[in-house]
């Protein structure tokens, strides 16, 4: 891996079927190959994307009561503020050097589902800042159609119905997740960063990006890479379910943050797991005599509980 791809999604959402399989095939390779790539072409407007940004830096700014009052709902829910400190994803490793704020599915207070306390089903935790739900939301709702959109790609490229995916994605585990990393000064103690090096657990991840940079890459040789940032593209890659349901044909690819010198960094992580009921099973097409299912069964729920729970388990409240 010498760079991460840059791909046009735009003829996959409009364009004629040869144009979607093209898309199809240069994001199945970057898949197999990369594990991450860049997504062109998306439609989201950019004004609505600085305004996240700036939504973000105000809830990042504002008095830590407002934040407090929004305090982390522990693994089972997934959403609220997560203290800076509060999450180890490379476990052994010092605390992350970041703050968060993690907005999930938004159901109606009588949804069965949340009545029933069913598993990763909670109510948003909302910061008392002017427009902040309306603009995460409409967010959210976006970046949810384009991670189903690639999905699509994904299914042509593995030989599935284009729609096969919609069905097990339409009442997600998705996280819309806030990320504050503060200005490091002195040297940090061995082995903490920003964010430590860990694979993501989901499907796909469309990350946007501040001017700021500092994610890094690792490649199928060992070595570090800077994922530069692209103005007006997401950065993407698959997490550890897709690769699951893959049976390893895609597979996910570890990445870590740098803390920033001298700079606040804010990203925008938005990211798409199955829905909690969807059965993560090989899928038929990535299955051989050569190439036997590596994995069993297990519901989305399931997965994203046995992946979530290590990385809070510094969290105190």
């Amino acid at each position: 891996m010498n760079a991460i791809p840059v791909i046009d999604i735009a003829p996959l959402m409009k364009g004629p079927p040869a144009q979607a399989e093209a898309v199809a095939k240069a994001l199945g390779a970057a898949c197999r190959e990369v594990g991450f790539f860049y997504v062109a072409g998306h439609g989201i407007p950019e004004a609505l994307i600085s305004s996240v940004f700036a939504q973000s830096a105000a809830l990042f700014t504002a008095p830590a009561a407002i934040r407090q009052a929004a305090a982390f709902s522990g693994p089972g829910g997934n959403r609220g503020y997560i203290r800076l400190g509060g999450e180890t994803l490379d476990p052994g490793k010092p605390a992350d050097v970041k703050e968060a704020f993690n907005i999930g599915l938004e159901l109606p207070p009588d949804d069965p589902e949340l009545l029933a306390r069913a598993p990763f089903r909670a109510v948003n935790l909302w910061p008392e800042l002017a427009d902040f739900r309306d603009t995460m939301l409409d967010y959210f709702n976006r970046v949810w159609r384009l991670g189903r959109d690639l999905h699509r790609g994904f299914a042509l490229d593995l030989g599935l119905e284009p729609d096969f995916f919609e069905s097990r994605l339409d009442r997600p585990n998705a996280t819309l997740r806030l990320l504050h990393y503060p200005p490091v000064e002195a040297p940090l103690p061995d082995g903490q960063l920003g964010a430590g090096v860990h694979t993501d657990y989901g499907n796909v991840t469309l990350l946007a990006t501040d001017a700021v940079g500092g994610l890094m890459v690792r490649d199928r040789a060992g070595r570090w890479l800077d994922a530069p940032v692209m103005p007006g593209a997401f950065i993407c890659n698959i997490g550890d379910c897709l690769m699951r349901w893959s049976n390893d044909v895609y597979v996910s690819t570890p990445h870590k943050v740098v803390s920033p010198k001298n700079a606040d960094r804010y990203s925008v992580a938005f990211f798409l797991d199955p829905n909690p009921d969807a059965m993560v099973a090989c899928l038929p097409t990535c299955i051989s005599a050569d190439r036997p299912a590596k994995c069993a069964p297990i519901t989305g729920a399931e997965f994203l509980r046995s992946r979530l729970e290590p990385t809070y388990v510094a969290v105190k409240g």
